[in-house]
């Protein structure tokens, strides 16, 4: 930590900070902290916390801080903007917010139109109006319907949180909105079908045509999936899963939202998770990575015929629906300078090398007693922990969160599939950020390593 920043810190009086925290401070998803960590500042893939402790951050804040942290010319991009229009609503435009619907254009291969919001809930909540309103303006107003998949994770809100496949997030919260469906994930290691990959007929994939014809395919709308499961679990489907998905949508009419909140922008080794898979959805949502969160922005893109129909004259044919912050133009502006450095540097090329030497550093855990599986997709890497290799019983919640609190002991923040299936959480998380080195690697894989072999 630099000179400045720490007499800036030691201005700062902790005890205080940590009451009024406490006082007035609701922090998410966990039971009340009474003694958080408060970074301070941070540096590439580093963290510094008001102590002056530095921590690599291996879940890239919340899977989304790909180009890393402290890149000063993003910073002076959102100066600059707000100098100049710091803000205005999309029912009119901006210069940012055109010329980043322009580049998510060309990152997607074309054909889409950008409605832009604040977080990843809301452009699941506007994939899902989006598509209902396009099958009633189609003619087919009795599909209504959308279909996700156990473990999935798409958002808080609670048209989001009903596509969510996670029971334990939903918990004193239902009922949800009705008109959604789940079928089983595409999950090898634990197949809910009974099958060993190689052997099986990808029934994972066809359990969707069983359940759109179960439901009536006059019903169903749409479905929703992220190219990998990540949030759940790290769950990474078959090579043909991703398109055997898309046939079956284009046999039923049935339109497919790719979630890319969390494998787009680079994560995966591409711009976008599903082009590992030579799919082109119908709708693609995405956030996080879209300004490696130096500010909140999302963005639904529409395949620009879907958008057609909403052209049609009446009162009630255009999407009405609004978003105060959605396509802000200093976000915008953040967005345009992150895409560009991601370019420049070669971040997506990067982050698929960095993807599978991390994959082959931490191989050696697969000996490990409680290691059943290690599962990973770009720069994504879930361990699955259980309590013995036979019965694949999930590890207890102790054993995690020993392997939790050891690598933050040692400076090392790594994340786990939290508040998802009861009994299933289970599974250590990786997601650094694209600036993290050989060296960070190697301490990442030998952090593991050491709080490893103290279970």
């Amino acid at each position: 930590m630099s000179k400045e920043i720490i007499k800036k810190t030691s201005l700062l009086n902790k005890e205080e900070l940590l009451e009024k925290d406490r006082q007035y401070v609701w922090h998410h998803m966990s039971p009340h902290n009474p003694n958080p960590m408060i970074p301070v500042s941070g540096k590439g893939s580093w963290i510094t916390d008001i102590d002056g402790n530095r921590y690599l951050d291996g879940m890239s804040g919340l899977w989304c801080v790909n180009v890393g942290y402290g890149r000063e010319e993003i910073a002076e991009a959102a100066a600059e903007q707000m100098k100049t229009l710091a803000y205005f609503p999309m029912t009119q435009s901006s210069v940012p917010a055109i010329k980043l619907a322009e580049k998510l254009n060309d990152w997607l291969g074309g054909g889409y139109r950008i409605f832009y919001s604040n977080s990843g809930s809301d452009a699941n909540e506007v994939a899902f109006k989006i598509a209902r309103q396009y099958h009633h303006q189609n003619g087919e107003p009795s599909r209504y319907k959308f279909i996700s998949r156990h473990r999935a994770y798409h958002g808080n809100s609670m048209g989001a949180l009903s596509a969510t496949g996670q029971a334990h997030r939903k918990v004193k919260y239902e009922p949800l909105s009705t008109g959604f469906q789940h079928v089983a994930p595409p999950y090898c290691y634990r197949c809910p079908f009974g099958q060993t990959y190689g052997s099986c007929q990808l029934e994972c994939a066809k359990t969707y045509e069983d359940v759109i014809n179960w439901e009536g395919a006059e019903t169903v709308a749409g479905i929703i999936l992220e190219p990998v499961i990540t949030g759940g679990g790290v769950i990474v489907p078959p090579p043909e899963y991703v398109t055997a998905v898309r046939n079956i949508c284009d046999k039923y009419g049935v339109l497919m939202i790719v979630d890319e909140v969390i494998c787009g922008f680079g994560r995966s080794g591409k711009k976008f998770g599903h082009q590992n898979f030579g799919v082109k959805p119908d709708i693609v949502t995405m956030a996080k990575g879209l300004t490696s969160a130096y500010s909140p922005l999302s963005a639904t893109a529409v395949r620009s015929e879907l958008y057609d129909v909403f052209m049609k004259p009446g009162n009630d044919s255009h999407f009405r629906h609004v978003n105060t912050f959605g396509g802000n133009p200093a976000s915008c502006a953040i967005a345009l300078k992150n895409l560009e450095i991601i370019e420049r540097e070669g971040l997506i090329e990067r982050a698929a090398l960095l993807g599978a030497k991390l994959r082959n550093k931490v191989n050696v855990l697969l000996q490990h007693c409680h290691v059943g599986d290690i599962r990973s997709f770009g720069f994504i890497v879930g361990i699955e922990m259980v309590e013995d290799k036979q019965s694949k019983t999930p590890a207890s919640a102790d054993k995690v969160q020993t392997i939790i609190t050891e690598c933050k002991k040692r400076g090392l923040i790594v994340g786990k599939n939290g508040d998802t299936v009861p009994g299933f959480n289970n599974i250590i998380t990786l997601s650094p950020p694209f600036t993290t080195t050989d060296e960070d690697l190697d301490f990442i894989a030998n952090t593991l390593i050491e709080a490893f072999s103290l279970l």
